[in-house]
């Protein structure tokens, strides 16, 4: 028979127990993940500096304590200060045996929501796509007859109509731009994944920003020393942090601070409908004070032809995503005024074999 103890170290789901005064009495070895702290430190804390939620709950917690009945809430946003909300599930109900204790369960639904989501957002994708690439290659050559046109005819015109002829030019090299960009997302070749130091994308990527798009901004490194070897392509995985450096950029205006933030989540794993799953234990977050997303469409933001710019494409975001989305990786994001985080979060490259001598043993860490 299974052991109290081997049972709470085997749910699935970041658990507590709650005392009397809103007191962490223990927590099992997934909340351990989450919180990114061992048992031991955690035990005694106040549950409420320790959990952000965005909602009122220390009312609901109490009258559930006090009645003795379970307490239920959908689709709240859950943190710990430390890395980006989730969105979750919570189940809280009385413990048998301990009065006034409580049992917290926290299951993330952001994956599984997005997961699900995402296969039908990606089927409408790809036949829009293909539309636009069949579009794109026969509007291309018209648009250059036309372009040669009209530079024939501002030859013999006068000034005044000349900014005719130059508005002519001028749009049909901005059609022609955006079917570039529509062409590049459908005809993005597969990554080649390597064993990859992210910090030195990171870092490509942060000279680059300084160099050209983002010379205004302050860009701040804030890395994991430790982080293991990504696996990645890393040319791929460079265009997609400069893409989010220079949105970001862009939307801090004249001024503005970005940090690049690298850290290690070893209880981060993606489960596909299928069943499999992967750890995803490398956590890249571009995080921005600028004005954040525009309302309505965060939700969206990484689907493609929906845009927070004036006069965006739309194609960058949902080209991060494709890229990521083909490493076997995630992409999430949460934003505020003041604060916007783009979340990445990759596989770990194998580490390498040095049994040689014995093919039972076991590398360690």
């Amino acid at each position: 028979m299974t052991g109290v103890g081997d049972l709470w170290a085997s749910l699935p789901v970041p658990t507590i127990v709650i005392g009397p005064g809103d007191e962490i009495v223990d927590i099992n070895s997934a909340a351990e993940g989450f919180f990114n702290a061992s048992a031991k430190t955690m035990v005694g804390l106040p549950l409420w500096d320790q959990l952000a939620v965005d909602a009122p709950l220390e009312n609901s917690l109490a009258r559930a304590r006090k009645n003795g009945t379970p307490l239920f809430v959908n689709d709240v946003d859950v943190g710990n200060g430390q890395r980006a909300p989730l969105q979750c599930a919570l189940q809280i109900s009385p413990l048998m045996g301990a009065p006034e204790h409580m049992l917290m369960m926290i299951s993330p639904r952001e994956l599984a929501g997005r997961m699900t989501q995402n296969h039908s957002v990606k089927s409408a994708a790809k036949s829009a796509i293909g539309m636009a690439e069949m579009l794109a290659h026969e509007i291309k050559n018209p648009l250059a007859g036309i372009t040669g046109a009209a530079q024939l005819l501002s030859m013999n015109l006068s000034q005044e109509d000349l900014e005719l002829t130059d508005l002519i030019v001028g749009e049909s090299r901005r059609i022609v731009k955006l079917l570039e960009q529509v062409e590049q997302f459908g005809n993005l070749s597969p990554p080649v994944r390597n064993p990859v130091n992210i910090h030195d994308v990171l870092d490509r990527a942060r000279r680059s920003a300084l160099l050209g798009f983002g010379g205004h901004m302050n860009i701040i490194e804030d890395y994991d020393p430790s982080l293991p070897l990504a696996l990645g392509d890393a040319d791929q995985l460079l265009q997609v942090v400069l893409n989010l450096l220079k949105n970001a950029s862009e939307a801090a205006g004249s001024t503005g601070t970005i940090r690049l933030h690298s850290y290690f989540e070893h209880s981060f794993r993606l489960r596909r409908a299928d069943g499999t799953g992967q750890s995803l234990p490398l956590q890249i977050e571009i995080i921005d004070d600028g004005p954040g997303l525009p309302d309505g469409i965060a939700g969206d933001i990484f689907d493609p032809f929906v845009s927070g710019k004036e006069n965006g494409t739309g194609l960058g975001l949902a080209l991060v995503s494709k890229i990521i989305s083909d490493h076997g990786g995630w992409i999430s994001v949460t934003s505020v005024p003041g604060r916007t985080v783009f979340r990445l979060s990759l596989p770990r490259a194998s580490k390498p074999d040095t049994t040689h001598t014995n093919s039972n043993e076991q590398t360690k860490d």
